[in-house]
């Protein structure tokens, strides 16, 4: 069925795209064969490493196969437009519209170039992006912390060990007093991923680097996978919470397992469990991957949830049906019943459509801030 659904825009453009063209019929057949063999990347990832979350190629195919893959879609959107057009006009001219060939031309262009540019914002080493937060009675000794936010990095043959190497070179020369890491770190098993994930060892900053799963570590198994991520100096908040002091004051910090956790036969996230104990009357920030809970959230008295998963959509406006399946949240910041919500672009993707258009991915520095008194 995964793959029936990937391979439907790849036979819309074969017969509304390529079939018309003024081509050879051998350079048509041709033509559609390229395209279908491309439109079967996820296949050949799922023999490749048994997932097709975990396309075990060379970096350099896997570029290839996201750039054609991704203007196979393009390109069915495209002709899709065009098409609705041509019908608008049939059902208000009573005439069909006949779709000149070099409209089809520009058509595939403008598919080819967008992917290009789309593979390449999304495998680039994030920019850094400086957002503040103001949180109610933050102790003023917090006022100007900063916290470093990593999430859905997806180390694999795409977002490989030099790639990892160079996001923990930016993230350790910005400075911050605390990372956060909230899930989708990987994407395959540890055999294959021990050298690309092993440039998280040297991630560091002064009040430590805390991590919790996402729903990919639990396709690969999890277990394993925490385990290995608290040998490279990680601390793992699982349904839990650690508390942040600095100059007798503190901040909560908690984090939460992922949604798709039961499916995996494992706990699911429990906030009440991840709060209990914390102190009364200290602020509270969550890690949790997914940012569909949030409302939950905020009835137990969380200042600032930060999640991912969503990609920020990775595409406008596929950010608007991403949004849908999401309680409406997919980039940015939300207010939830008092509740700070930051859904994060992502420090990479999945590497089977490894494309951004108008999200781009980001190394997120959050400055905590005392708000304003009502006056």
């Amino acid at each position: 069925m995964f793959h029936l659904m990937f391979s439907t825009p790849c036979l819309y453009v074969i017969v509304r795209f390529i079939w018309p063209l003024p081509w050879p019929l051998p350079v048509r057949v041709g033509a559609a064969l390229v395209l279908l063999l491309a439109s079967q990347y996820h296949l050949y990832a799922k023999f490749s490493s048994g997932s097709v979350f975990s396309p075990e190629f060379p970096r350099g195919v896997v570029i290839l196969f996201n750039w054609a893959f991704g203007a196979i879609l393009l390109i069915a959107v495209l002709q899709l437009v065009v098409d609705l057009g041509a019908l608008l006009t049939l059902m208000v001219r009573r005439r069909w519209l006949e779709i000149p060939v070099t409209l089809r031309y520009g058509i595939g262009t403008a598919a080819l170039l967008l992917a290009a540019v789309g593979v390449h914002q999304a495998i680039r080493v994030p920019p850094v992006k400086d957002i503040d937060v103001a949180i109610k009675d933050l102790p003023p000794q917090f006022d100007g912390y900063t916290v470093l936010q990593l999430t859905d990095m997806h180390i694999s043959r795409l977002f490989n060990q030099p790639w990892a190497q160079a996001v923990v070179d930016r993230s350790n020369a910005l400075g911050v007093d605390l990372i956060v890491v909230t899930g989708d770190l990987i994407d395959g098993p540890l055999s294959a991923r021990r050298q690309d994930v092993e440039p998280l060892r040297n991630l560091h900053a002064p009040d430590g680097v805390y991590v919790i799963p996402g729903n990919h570590e639990y396709f690969f198994d999890h277990e394993t996978w925490m385990r290995y991520f608290a040998s490279l100096g990680m601390i793992r908040l699982n349904n839990s919470h650690a508390l942040i002091e600095r100059n007798g004051a503190r901040l909560v910090l908690a984090g939460v397992t992922d949604l798709s956790a039961p499916r995996a036969g494992l706990p699911g996230p429990d906030l009440k469990q991840a709060l209990a104990g914390a102190p009364d009357h200290t602020p509270i920030i969550l890690l949790d991957h997914q940012p569909r809970n949030a409302r939950l959230a905020a009835s137990q008295g969380v200042a600032l949830q930060l999640s991912g998963h969503t990609h920020g959509g990775m595409i406008r406006p596929l950010d608007l049906i991403i949004a849908r399946a999401n309680e409406g949240f997919v980039s940015g910041f939300y207010d939830v019943d008092g509740l700070q919500l930051y859904v994060n672009n992502g420090t990479a993707l999945w590497p089977g459509f490894a494309l951004r258009l108008g999200v781009p991915s980001e190394l997120t520095r959050i400055t905590l801030r005392r708000a304003a008194e009502p006056g």
